[in-house]
């Protein structure tokens, strides 16, 4: 049985080993040609960002909450309603994701302020930018579809009580979260690989959980039909679940990666406006290609050595059998 385990821990430990030299390198560096450090460097232009978490979350709420007043009247399918925000995700990220991060969420931008990717200070610039969209969105929505099925607002559905739909809540938001926090590990939250992984997952997540809460996630996606509406019933869901969410989130990420906070990340969780952020970023990069610095949670070429070391002491002393299974037969 010791051996057995000892095989499985070289193997977890081959498997990092070869991250470290093949993997690593190509993941962090692909994703440094996202964003613009040109034009987006200005400080003076911090609008930019302000202005992309309003005009994302406007598009995110315009079509989920567009999705689900639609769905509730029989124009489309509630499948429609629940893949659609999904897609605009994907497509948000896709090309506006170097500007801000396309956080479009007040629970995201916590969490990435949590893990020492976003500035603490940025935080409550984000939200109000984030709530204002959400409101556009529903003010849109009113005025061209009319006061109908509470401007798509997210609630409990028929049957289920506040608290059902707060724990299923609290279990989507750890679950966005944490895929967000994941696929930003390497600033690839503003890259193909978070639209496809972000959008995927929301669409997922609500095709099998919006009877039962709406499948929000999202404070501001709630906020914005609740305010114009002026109907903030079960709104307190929306906020304390994924709020706990994006806290659970940051937790199992620092289990599974380490903390946070190395400059790659933040470019990630903050977009590029930072002068110099950028380039700080490209630093970071050539050291862990020339081996001077190595992300968290990956193990140093002193450790990957160690590992090797193990295995082939481990070779010398497993007996040799017999090389030619017909001599072995005589």
């Amino acid at each position: 049985m010791s051996t057995a385990s000892g095989s499985e821990i070289s193997q977890d430990s081959v498997a990092a080993a070869e991250a470290t030299e093949m993997g690593l390198r190509t993941r962090h560096m692909l994703t440094l040609e996202f964003g613009r450090s040109g034009d987006f460097d200005n400080p003076r232009r911090e609008w930019r960002r302000m202005f992309s978490e309003l005009f994302g979350t406007f598009a995110l709420v315009l079509v989920a909450a567009g999705g689900g007043m639609l769905a509730a009247q029989g124009k489309i399918s509630l499948a429609a309603a629940v893949v659609a925000p999904g897609l605009m995700v994907a497509s948000i990220i896709l090309f506006m994701g170097a500007v801000s991060g396309a956080h479009l969420n007040p629970a995201v931008s916590l969490a990435f302020a949590l893990r020492g990717d976003f500035p603490w200070w940025r935080v409550p610039g984000y939200i109000v930018m984030q709530l204002a969209g959400a409101s556009l969105a529903a003010l849109f929505l009113r005025l061209v579809l009319g006061d109908i099925e509470h401007l798509g607002a997210t609630l409990p559905g028929p049957g289920y009580s506040n608290g059902q739909a707060l724990a299923m809540e609290i279990v989507l938001t750890t679950l966005l979260v944490s895929v967000i926090l994941g696929t930003a590990s390497a600033a690839q939250n503003v890259g193909a690989i978070a639209a496809v992984g972000v959008g995927g997952y929301i669409a997922l997540a609500g095709l099998w959980s919006a009877p039962i809460s709406g499948t929000s996630m999202n404070p501001a996606r709630s906020f914005g039909p609740a305010f114009v509406g002026g109907d903030f019933t079960s709104y307190w869901v929306y906020v304390v679940g994924p709020i706990v969410g994006a806290l659970i989130a940051v937790g199992f990420a620092y289990i599974l990666r380490g903390s946070g906070g190395d400059a790659i990340s933040r470019a990630g969780g903050s977009g590029v406006l930072d002068p110099g952020l950028m380039q700080a970023a490209k630093r970071y990069a050539e050291k862990i290609d020339s081996g001077q610095a190595v992300p968290n949670g990956v193990p140093t070429p002193a450790e990957a050595a160690a590992v090797e070391e193990q295995m082939e002491q481990e070779k010398a002393k497993k007996p040799e059998g017999p090389s030619d299974p017909g001599t072995q037969a005589k």
